[in-house]
């Protein structure tokens, strides 16, 4: 049945792009973020971060993490977020995703409108700030809110995202248990490269979560 929904979905679009000349964008259906490194590295990797205590939060901001930044033509960090990570996805002239599938791999919910997604990132603002961000440079936060290089940018189910918040893996992680090692992964993988902290609740959490792979 889903795919048979897909086919419909493409035609639906196929139907658009003609009447209308909307570009139509067809990524793979695999499409995600650049895969972060194996088990054994992110074990390594989480093994060279440095634990200590969070910091304060005092001065944060999410303006301090300048986001989401044109990426070219019209398009903005979260328009290439969608575009890359859902199946068949219209844009209108602005960039705008207009139809598409997406399935949001924090829950497996699949969701045909772009305004049920969030663009979460995988180190939120608040905990990288209170990991080392705070000392960083506006332009290095830009480039950590924006980082299409790594996977730091997931698009997901809108709420599941607001209930993620700020919190770490020791205090959240996703309702989908198949993704915890994918997680645990990620996380490390975005704090390795960026030279952030890890508490020791966290680094607990992280261990836990690597040995799901």
């Amino acid at each position: 049945m889903r795919r048979t929904g897909i086919t419909a979905t493409a035609l639906t679009a196929t139907l658009a792009t003609a009447l209308t000349g909307t570009a139509l964008l067809a990524p793979a259906a695999d499409a995600a973020p650049p895969p972060p490194p194996g088990a054994s590295t992110a074990a390594a990797h989480l093994a060279g971060l440095t634990v200590a205590p969070e910091g304060s939060e005092s001065g944060y901001s999410r303006d301090k993490f300048p986001h989401w930044i044109t990426q070219s033509g019209t398009c903005n960090t979260r328009e290439v977020v969608l575009k890359r990570d859902g199946v068949n996805v219209t844009t209108d002239s602005s960039c705008a995703a207009v139809s598409g599938t997406w399935t949001s791999p924090y829950d497996g919910a699949t969701w045909t409108q772009a305004s049920d997604l969030d663009i979460d990132h995988m180190v939120p603002l608040a905990e990288a700030w209170r990991s080392g961000a705070s000392s960083w440079t506006t332009a290095r936060r830009q480039a950590f809110a924006n980082d299409l290089d790594s996977s730091q940018l997931w698009a997901v189910t809108d709420n599941v995202n607001q209930a993620k918040g700020d919190k770490d893996p020791a205090e959240w992680t996703p309702p989908l248990a198949s993704f915890d090692c994918m997680y645990a992964r990620s996380w490390i993988d975005v704090k390795y490269r960026y030279g952030l902290t890890v508490d020791s609740a966290e680094k607990t959490a992280l261990t836990r979560l690597l040995a799901t792979c």
